[in-house]
């Protein structure tokens, strides 16, 4: 079981443009919502790969409602922790150029009440799960630490942890030592203080974030594909060129089929190139929407893996 965390869900509002300009008139296309948060994707694609997953979320409000409706026509098992205020709206606007703009709400404040029942509920699904993947922003109320700790209660339960986060729970999840850590280039880039600019910047930060403590860094970096840093070494892993239409979900989509492919018994080179097919099979489609297993197969074909000597 790939257990994922998501304490700051989102209804995600995706908005097709026919172009994205300022200072003229667009014309929206098509509308739709979606349950998002990076847990609830990760699990949305785990499950269409045929794994076993169940989303731990926090939910309330009006806009809680509609996400639990939302949830219940995912096919995979959710735990609910109730919250007393509202979950946030995301906003995603995209154009046909793959042109995308996202606008996040910070989301709900969080009692220490409702903080000690999310950790109940992580503490639960630890029993059946073999990894615990704790995903997204942090909400108004929750110490930076959060991820930290959880981490280091999934190690006592023999769990592995991915972490895939920003900023200071980035920092402080890092000192958890989690199995692996799945920073986009921007993460990155604040996580180290510094630009990452060439393939030589990529190499050594990814290096450079290992040795803060994670067993295993996966550097997310779009259309460049992805390098990760093991104990065996570094490893490339670069997918072909595509016309990307919207790569919000791309790293999510990354991050959960790296751990299916670990999970199935894949080496870490391998499944850092399912986790690149699956990203840049997800970026090549419109609005928001994940990769098949097939689509991500046929992607998979064309990404090229290659170690660091």
């Amino acid at each position: 079981m790939i257990v994922t965390l998501t304490i700051n869900p989102a209804i995600d509002r995706i908005l097709s443009v026919d172009r994205l300009v300022f200072e003229d008139r667009a014309y929206i296309n098509s509308s739709r919502e979606s349950a998002g948060g990076r847990g609830i994707n990760s699990s949305c694609v785990v499950h269409a790969f045929g794994g076993k997953t169940l989303a731990v979320l926090t939910s309330g409000g009006e806009t809680g409602k509609r996400l639990e409706v939302l949830l219940a026509g995912y096919g995979y098992p959710v735990s609910v922790v109730p919250i007393e205020h509202d979950i946030r709206i995301n906003l995603t606007v995209t154009d046909k150029h793959g042109l995308t703009v996202n606008l996040n709400e910070t989301g709900p404040t969080l009692s220490e009440a409702e903080l000690g029942r999310v950790e109940k509920a992580v503490r639960e699904s630890l029993a059946t799960a073999s990894w615990l993947l704790a995903c997204g922003s942090l909400p108004p109320g929750v110490p930076p630490s959060f991820y930290g700790r959880m981490i280091s209660i999934a190690r006592q339960k023999k769990v592995k942890t991915l972490l895939h986060a920003d900023r200071q729970a980035l920092v402080e999840g890092i000192e958890a030592k989690p199995t692996v850590v799945t920073p986009n280039q921007q993460e990155a880039e604040r996580l180290l203080g510094r630009t990452l600019l060439t393939r030589t910047h990529y190499l050594e930060a990814a290096e450079r974030i290992r040795a803060m403590g994670a067993e295993s860094v996966v550097l997310s970096l779009g259309s460049r594909g992805a390098v990760g840093a093991f104990a065996s070494g570094l490893v490339e892993a670069l997918p072909p060129r595509i016309d990307a239409l919207c790569p919000i979900g791309a790293g999510d989509a990354l991050s959960a089929a790296y751990t299916w492919a670990i999970q199935r018994k894949s080496g870490v080179a391998d499944a850092l190139r399912w986790g690149v097919a699956a990203g840049t099979a997800t970026a090549r489609l419109p609005g928001m929407g994940f990769a098949t297993l097939e689509q991500t197969q046929e992607m998979y074909r064309q990404v090229e893996v290659r170690r660091v000597e």
